[in-house]
Order: C-alpha cells, then structure tokens, then sequence
C-alpha cells in the first residue's frame, strides 16, 4: 500500500521525532497504516528498536512489505494493537518513544481519550510521546481544506473529527504527562510533543 501524504509528510514528521527521541530504546509506533512512515523513522533513527502496530491485518502486510524492501535491522515486524481499546498500555510497558500519526481525527473523542491514557501507561519515565496530525485551534478548522475534511469526517459519524488544540494538552495533563512542544507542521497539521516524568 502507499499513501501520498505519508511520502509528503514523512521527512518533516521524523525530523520533530528524531529532535525529541532517545538514541537508544524501545520505540512504538501506533496505527502505523501503509507503513511507509516505519521505514523513515526505523532508517532516521537506527539507535532505536521500533516496533510499528495497526489493527488492520492489511496494513500489517502493507507494513511488513514495506520493512522487507528497506530491510533495516531495527525495524521488526507489524503487530496487531488497536489502540482505542484499555489496557494495552501495561502489556507494551516500557516504551521510551511512541509516535502517532493521523488517527485522533478518525476516532471518537472518548477513544482519544482511552489512547491517551494508554499512552501514559506504555511510556518509560522520561519517554516522550509524538502526536501528529490535524487540530482544531481554539475550536476552529485553519483552512477551507480542513474545513471541508472536518465537514466530511462528521457527516460520515458525528462522534469523530478534528479535536480541539487545548482539549489535546488537557487530555495530556489528566494522564500527567508534561506538555514538551506543540509545533505547527506543513499543510496546517500539529504536533505535540510530551513527557512522562
């Protein structure tokens, strides 16, 4: 499988992961789709061991096909992980990066919220969290794009959609993590970036 705005997209998003990765560790990549974004980080950052998941056996074979090609050490195959469910957090302990790129637009704001609370779970303390993808900005879309994206992902199921900027932080802090960085990315998307103490 191949995704356009992952080629678009993937430089800019592994060079904010690679300012705020560990050299060496455990990394986890969440919904990691075609898997053309694994390959970038796994080869932009070759000091960690990334693991890249998707609740789609598709995926996971886009992914694994994708990692055969670029045949990089660091980079082990795709495992199943829908990240919306609880307690999958415990079971993949221990992670010093996860990164996450364009879901929480694609699922409901209490998914977002049990994602988040995971994440915390999952994190080492002192591991760092990369969130991407497109925000509302103190409830308001920034281009007549999203505007239109927005309108489409609501029509399709009022419970998903952009989330908002601040409601993002302050899902973070009700799990205690430390909000590092928020960074405006090309073509209107954000990044967050936080910290379990």
């Amino acid at each position: 499988m191949f995704a356009p705005s992952a080629v678009r997209n993937a430089a800019d998003i592994a060079t904010l992961v690679a300012d705020h990765a560990p050299a060496t560790g455990r990394a986890l990549e969440i919904a990691s789709g075609t898997g053309e974004h694994a390959v970038v980080f796994a080869r932009t950052l070759p000091g960690l061991d990334w693991q890249p998941t998707d609740v789609d056996a598709a995926r996971r074979a886009s992914v694994d096909a994708h990692a055969a090609v670029a045949g990089l050490p660091n980079l082990r195959a795709a495992i199943p992980l829908d990240a919306t469910a609880p307690g999958w957090g415990a079971a993949h302990a221990g992670q010093d990066l996860i990164v996450l790129v364009n879901l929480l637009h694609l699922i409901s704001e209490a998914e977002a919220k049990i994602l988040l609370a995971e994440v915390a779970q999952a994190l080492a303390p002192g591991g760092r969290f990369v969130l991407y993808g497109p925000f509302l900005r103190d409830g308001e879309t920034t281009s007549e794009g999203d505007r239109a994206f927005h309108a489409s992902l609501r029509a399709q199921d009022p419970e998903i959609g952009y989330k908002d900027d601040w409601d993002v932080i302050d899902w973070l802090h009700a799990n205690w993590l430390e909000l590092v960085q928020v960074v405006e990315m090309p073509a209107n998307n954000l990044a967050f970036v936080a910290r379990r103490p």
